[in-house]
């Protein structure tokens, strides 16, 4: 899947909570007592509660939370691999 089409599907109001949920994944990142597992779920529950705060209680903001923590976990892990395979290449 490319990232136009997810780009797409994402309400444009919601780029901040995606930027949001990037540095909150980072900083969960930072506590020793957080396993890896649980930060993709710490985002995107965080996710969906500022999607609610932003536009509303709705199934219509259930899913465009879901769908920009994982906008934001999948950005950050393709950032994240892009880096190894220059760093492997190199």
């Amino acid at each position: 899947m490319e990232w136009n089409v997810i780009f797409e599907l994402i309400d444009p109001r919601l780029f901040i909570v995606v930027a949001a949920c990037w540095v909150i994944g980072i900083l969960l990142k930072q506590i020793p007592a957080v396993p890896n597992w649980i930060i993709v779920y710490g985002v995107v529950i965080a996710s969906v509660l500022l999607t609610f705060g932003l536009i509303g209680l709705s199934v219509e903001s259930l899913i465009q939370g879901i769908l920009a923590g994982a906008f934001a976990v999948f950005g950050h892990q393709a950032v994240k691999q892009a880096k190894i395979g220059v760093q492997k290449e190199g």
